[in-house]
């Protein structure tokens, strides 16, 4: 028996060392996996290599496609920045909240203490917080400069940001009134001196994988490029001098440097052994703003821009990347929206989303990876101030104050070039009633912009857009 006590000792521990061994795989296989959403603001669909774009080079963002998978048929809830973070932060339809408009120079009408995202509402950030997630905003917020509204009271752990949705890029004016020179935000640290801000924004992320590479977090890099005011390094605005229009060389140059911290990014998940368990997610905002074909803004093969509900306003460049599970060089070609990230992040982190919630996204993975067949997001609706939309599979209708509805075969006619509502009477009002129905049961409005949009919105429907790419050179 003495000579069995040793064999049994040896037999337990080496039993004991497999299955920690094979616990230990396990874990490693399905560790919760990082998140991180980089976000352009008012970049054109057509001015980064991966959506066609001939006269800007991005191959920091180009390569950020190619590991992972492309969304052709891409869409944000609003054609205009708050709203639309409203929806992505939530996973709701901000119009189902009240937050219709952009949250500038409310009418004295207005309560400014319902001047943002409501808080009611949960944010991305709070649900992956419950999941033991280290949330990170670094950058533009713009849902609310109101203390409780700030992004640290919305599941936010560190945050690097400024108020009034936008800043100067090079330079803070404590002497000034004006709202783009005002000083930056931070709850962790008192902020540099601003070098030029897309590169502090990169640098920040930068500074948040490092800082949090040991447990799952969740990065919400929120660029202010390439957003107004057009400023940008004189070197990279040397890169594209062959381009005539001034201001479109000034826009390309914001891009290049946007590409450049994308890139450092994403090196350095790749040098902290992070980049194969993060799910990245590149997008912007809302479509390229301007009208006419010397607009500095490219949203081919698209008709529209910011502001309203043709495609050139909602449909974004939009890519996600997961080297672990999403196979590279893939394209997905149903339509996604940024409504689905907070249920597809929240499913992954190992929470659960329920009806109570009433999340109008869905989780897309399975649908990326052929788990799930169908479409996601058969129905879509928009509102914006004068203009609200329906897409229904491929048609796709929109309602205005100043004439009858429009009808569009977005599959067959990206551009919206050929309204077939005559030729299609009972899916218009068909469409139409589900628009009207949908329009009754949402709350009012918490605020609305200046009543000077309306009509450059309504204008902008019968613009001049520019559907090709330019003539590189």
């Amino acid at each position: 028996m003495m000579i069995l006590k040793p064999l049994v000792k040896g037999a337990v521990f080496s039993l004991l060392s497999v299955t920690l061994g094979l616990t230990s795989v396990f874990a490693a296989e399905h560790q919760k996996p990082n998140f991180v959403i980089i976000l352009a603001d008012d970049l054109g669909y057509g001015d980064v290599g991966f959506t066609g774009s001939t006269e800007i080079k991005t191959p920091h963002i180009d390569a950020l496609a190619k590991s992972g998978v492309i969304f052709e048929q891409g869409y944000v809830s609003a054609p205009v920045c708050g709203p639309s973070r409203a929806g992505l932060i939530t996973g709701r339809n901000q119009v189902n909240f009240g937050f219709d408009n952009n949250n500038v120079n409310p009418g004295p009408q207005f309560n400014r203490e319902y001047f943002g995202l409501p808080i009611t509402e949960k944010t991305i950030a709070d649900r992956l917080a419950e999941q033991g997630y280290v949330n990170g905003l670094v950058g533009k917020w713009h849902l609310g400069d109101e203390s409780h509204f700030q992004a640290q009271k919305r599941g936010f752990d560190d945050v690097w940001t400024y108020p009034h949705g936008g800043h100067d890029y090079f330079r803070v004016d404590l002497s000034s009134n004006e709202k783009y020179l005002q000083p930056l935000i931070s709850n962790y640290k008192t902020p540099e001196p601003i070098t030029y801000i897309t590169d502090d924004t990169g640098n920040e992320s930068v500074d948040f994988i490092r800082r949090h590479k040991d447990k799952p977090f969740f990065l919400y890099a929120s660029f202010n490029a390439p957003h107004a005011p057009l400023q940008a390094p004189q070197e990279d605005i040397d890169l594209y001098k062959h381009i005539k229009n001034e201001n479109r060389r000034i826009y390309a140059a914001m891009i290049h440097r946007l590409d450049i911290n994308v890139g450092k990014i994403i090196a350095e998940l790749k040098a902290n052994n992070l980049y194969e368990n993060t799910v990245v997610v590149f997008l912007s905002d809302n479509g390229g703003p301007g009208t006419g074909k010397n607009s500095r803004t490219v949203n081919a093969p698209f008709r529209g821009s910011k502001g309203i509900l043709l495609e050139g306003g909602i449909h974004v460049p939009f890519i996600m990347s997961w080297p672990n599970v999403i196979k590279s060089n893939t394209r997905y070609a149903k339509p996604v929206t940024t409504l689905d990230l907070t249920p597809t992040f929240v499913d992954l982190a190992g929470g659960k989303i329920t009806k109570k919630d009433k999340i109008d996204g869905h989780n897309i993975l399975p649908y990326i990876t052929g788990k799930k067949v169908g479409n996601p997001n058969q129905e879509m609706k928009w509102r914006f101030t004068v203009s609200a939309s329906i897409r229904d599979g491929d048609w796709k209708l929109i309602r205005l104050p100043d004439r009858l509805p429009l009808l569009y075969n977005v599959i067959e006619d990206v551009a919206e070039l050929n309204n077939v509502a005559d030729e299609h009477p009972e899916r218009v009002v068909k469409m139409l009633k589900t628009l009207g129905q949908w329009d009754v049961s949402t709350p009012q409005h918490l605020y609305m912009e200046g009543a000077k949009y309306k009509k450059i919105q309504l204008k902008s429907y019968d613009a001049q857009y520019r559907i090709t790419q330019p003539i590189a050179h």
